[in-house]
């Protein structure tokens, strides 16, 4: 039986530059998009079933995002290439300036996802997977699937169970699906977590997350976070995160003609003493001494 999303939407300042292409199947709705939003143009959405978003195209320079009514003076994140939003879950977007985007909506009756999870994970670990909100970058683990279901709704041409079964994929492939109620059973985070961890953090242009958003990034509570990610990697969440901030100056001073002082406060460094102290620590040199001694080997 096809199944009818009801969503509350509203936009301003976005239109649609082709028909828009749907199907419905058993427990979920597929609609695909070409659309050109002006700067300034705003959404909301408010759906009591989950919501995936796969953009086709990188929009995160051009759209910000929030679950937060007025969230963006403080409370805003780059729009990322594919997100998963949990029933209930409200989100307003915003243009930061004209763009042209493509992307697949997907909605799914709740019902439907936890029938699907369930049997394979079960159902303490489904409902954990379904209440966590997702947001990726890198999609290439999805995108393929997503642009062969676009096939399929734009032209279909074969039975509904393959287009509900590459539905299935990416629901596997972007959600976070916990082992043991949330708690990996070797008390490491696996890969896919490290990879969702990297590309949430790569997105900040300072390289910034608090330990509760990294902890909630990959599903996990801030406590049992910090425990399996020290096990993980050997170091502290915030050690870790410094050590990819202090590589990213370092990419900044081999490339960029900026000074020290102009790299810390872009890295969110307190001043550049600051950042002088925590360079010398991980690398060993001052950052002034490092990149001279780069640009005479």
């Amino acid at each position: 039986m096809s199944y009818q999303h009801m969503m509350t939407c509203s936009t301003e300042g976005i239109r649609a530059l082709a028909p828009v292409k749907w199907r419905g199947f058993d427990g979920m709705m597929s609609v695909f998009w070409d659309a050109e939003g002006q700067s300034g143009a705003k959404g909301y959405y408010l759906s009591p079933d989950p919501r995936i978003v796969i953009f086709f195209n990188d929009v995160s320079s051009h759209i910000r995002m929030t679950n937060r009514d007025g969230g963006f003076g403080q409370y805003h994140r780059p729009m990322m290439r594919a997100i998963y939003v949990p029933a209930g879950v409200p989100l307003w977007t915003n243009f930061t300036s004209m763009h042209r985007f493509s992307h697949l909506d997907l909605h799914v009756h709740k019902d439907r996802l936890l029938r699907f999870l369930s049997p394979s994970v079960g159902t303490s670990a489904a409902l954990t997977a379904l209440r966590h909100q997702v947001e990726i970058q890198d999609v290439r683990a999805v995108e393929m699937l997503a642009g062969l279901l676009v096939d399929e709704v734009s032209n279909p041409s074969k039975h509904a169970v393959y287009a509900e079964s590459l539905v299935g994929s990416i629901v596997a492939g972007l959600l976070d699906i916990p082992e043991h109620d949330g708690r990996q059973g070797n008390g490491r985070l696996t890969q896919a977590q490290i990879n969702k961890l990297i590309s949430r953090i790569n997105a900040r242009s300072d390289r910034r997350l608090s330990v509760a958003e990294m902890a909630a990034t990959v599903g996990l509570s801030e406590s049992w976070f910090a425990n399996v990610f020290k096990q993980t990697t050997g170091k502290t969440p915030l050690q870790w995160q410094l050590g990819r901030r202090i590589e990213l100056a370092q990419k900044l001073l081999v490339e960029s003609d900026l000074t020290a002082a102009g790299i810390a406060a872009q890295l969110g460094f307190t001043d550049q003493a600051h950042l002088t102290k925590a360079f010398r620590q991980i690398v060993g040199e001052t950052p002034a001494a490092w990149r001279r001694l780069q640009q005479s080997s």
